[in-house]
Parts: C-alpha cells; sequence; structure tokens
C-alpha cells in the first residue's frame, strides 16, 4: 500500500472471491491501527454468524471482537469517536452502505471495508462495485482453485439451495478459477486437491 494521507479520511476497498483471505486482511490492518493507538470499532452483518456472534472471523481461525448489525444505518450511531472504521461481510448490507461509508471518510475517518465482489452466479455483488469506484485504495485478493491449483476469483456454490444469500463456508462454497467454475450448482464435481485446502487462506 503507498504511503496513508495525513490530516484526511479515506476508504480501503478489500474484495475477492470465497477463502482469499478478505477477512484476514481486514483483521491485520485494524490490529496494526490498533498498535498505533488508534480508535476502531469493527462492524459485521447479523446475518454472518458461521464462526461466532460477537466476532469478526475468518476461515483460518482468526477473529476480531465486532458489532453485529442488522442493516448499514445503524453504522453512524455508533461509531462515536472511532478514527477507524471496520465493516466485513459488506455484500450483506446492501447499497445503503455506500454513502454512510462516504460520509464517514469525510468525516475524516479511515474506513475499512472487506467483501465479495462477485456472487456464486458470477453477477458483480452490490455494493462492493460501487464502493470501489470512491475508494482510495482497493486490494483484490485472489484465492487458490481447488480444482487445478491455479489462482482462483470466484465461489463456486457446492449445495443445492436457490438465493443469492447463502452464509456458508467449506460445506458450502469452493474457490474456483475461471476455467473450473460454473454458474451452476457444483453437486456433481469433486475437488482434485487434498480435503481441507480451501480451509487455508491464499497466503
Amino acid at each position: 500500500m503507498d504511503p496513508l494521507p495525513q490530516g484526511v479520511g479515506w476508504m480501503e476497498v478489500v474484495t475477492g472471491c470465497m477463502f482469499s483471505g478478505k477477512t484476514s486482511e481486514l483483521i491485520r490492518r485494524v490490529q496494526r491501527a490498533r498498535y498505533a493507538r488508534q480508535s476502531v470499532v469493527v462492524f459485521k452483518p447479523r446475518i454472518d454468524d458461521r464462526y461466532t456472534e460477537d466476532s469478526v472471523g475468518s476461515h483460518s481461525g482468526q477473529t476480531l471482537r465486532s458489532i453485529q448489525i442488522d442493516h448499514a444505518g445503524q453504522i453512524p450511531g455508533l461509531v462515536a469517536d472511532a478514527q477507524v472504521v471496520a465493516v466485513d461481510e459488506a455484500h450483506f448490507l446492501g447499497m445503503e452502505l455506500v454513502a454512510i461509508v462516504e460520509n464517514l471518510a469525510n468525516e475524516g475517518r479511515r474506513v475499512i471495508v472487506a467483501g465479495l465482489d462477485m456472487d456464486y452466479r458470477g453477477v458483480p455483488f452490490e455494493p462492493i462495485p460501487q464502493l470501489l469506484a470512491v475508494s482510495e485504495y482497493i486490494t483484490k485478493n485472489l484465492a487458490i482453485c481447488m480444482v487445478c491449483g491455479n489462482p482462483a476469483d470466484r465461489s463456486q456454490r457446492l449445495v443445492d439451495r436457490s438465493g443469492r444469500f447463502l452464509v456458508g463456508a467449506a460445506e458450502s462454497y469452493e474457490a474456483r478459477c475461471r476455467k473450473h467454475w460454473s454458474a451452476e450448482v457444483a453437486t456433481d464435481l469433486q475437488t482434485s486437491l487434498p480435503l481441507g485446502r480451501n480451509l487455508a487462506e491464499d497466503p
């Protein structure tokens, strides 16, 4: 990352597919801010209850205490005097989030947002594309394709469930490259990499 601005707020977006290390990167940045003795507040949508209710959690086992919210409109009333505001799993919070985090950055805060850039169908996942357009810093992580081991940028759904929102981890999704990804649910496909490889986030 380039040298950070001084005396001004800004936005950072960390994006990519499932198992690409988005949450791990958000946690790393938040921890560094705390080492610098900056006040930090972390939010996650209540719908994401995979690991723990009161913490942001990565697939690799890292956790960070957070505030659960039902919708993005709750954020302004909960940030208090935080210098750094972090939001994980932002794709669950809808377009309302864009104006809210822009306002926080305009107030002089550092805002860190992490979320999926595409859903399981390969369709851009709002509000991440819109956040990318207005952010000063963008990081797109790649995972490892569970079929061939190449860089992966797509999330393959493995369970036969309809609907855009399906909270899950290795039992529901795999990271896939463009060649081995399909918009259809891959219930009949077998992975060729060792079981558990998709549990470890890309370094």
